[in-house]
């Protein structure tokens, strides 16, 4: 089972994560602002929920190399903390430059739109990296069900991503509006989700 401070932890860097204006989210609020809020909230609960996928390949991925070898984990936990200061060093490097658009209109019912997510999210082979580094950043070995503590947090992931992108989805016109009225915005979340990647890495290559 998972500790009060490792979930609060998790949930805190999860929700700034996933708040950052991305690919994922920035689709959501253009599809809510050309299709309708919900539009919106259908094309997001299917990108959170693509998150599951990931969160299985996860368990079963890591689960294995724990099994196998406790330095393999901790190697991995060292190769995923570099890959997550890289993309905190990115997100610094590329600030502000997605910007909300209006979307398009296919034509799509919501059960299209919702399946769109769900594949969209689940064959991104960037979400599928970012999991693996992401997700065993918090599991601690010592307290034992390695496999529980990661399935645990990858849905709580999905349960706080769901939540997120159904509100972007259904107030997806204020906030895209809000947004395009303050660019400076845009570049101050990027920062702190890269200052957020940044931290996470350094404590996992820096901490024995």
């Amino acid at each position: 089972m998972l500790t009060l401070a490792q979930t609060l932890a998790f949930l805190a860097a999860a929700l700034v994560l996933t708040a950052t204006p991305g690919p994922d989210n920035l689709m959501v609020l253009s599809m809510g602002m050309s299709r309708g809020r919900r539009a919106g909230m259908a094309f997001g609960l299917g990108c959170a929920l693509g998150c599951l996928s990931h969160t299985l390949l996860a368990v079963v991925g890591v689960s294995a190399l724990v099994a196998a070898s406790p330095l393999a984990f901790g190697l991995l936990k060292a190769v995923g903390g570099a890959y997550l200061v890289w993309m905190g060093v990115q997100a610094w490097r590329h600030a502000g430059r997605v910007a909300v658009g209006g979307g398009s209109d296919d034509g799509a019912s919501l059960r299209q739109l919702f399946v769109k997510g769900l594949v969209a999210n689940a064959i991104n082979p960037k979400v599928v990296l970012f999991f693996l580094a992401f997700l065993p950043q918090f599991v601690v070995a010592s307290q034992g069900g390695v496999p529980v503590q990661l399935g645990l947090l990858g849905l709580l992931f999905t349960a706080q991503a769901a939540l997120l992108f159904g509100a972007l989805g259904y107030f997806s016109g204020r906030v895209g509006a809000w947004l395009n009225r303050r660019p400076a915005i845009g570049p101050w979340l990027d920062r702190l989700a890269g200052t957020v990647f940044i931290g996470l890495g350094l404590r996992m290559i820096l901490t024995k």
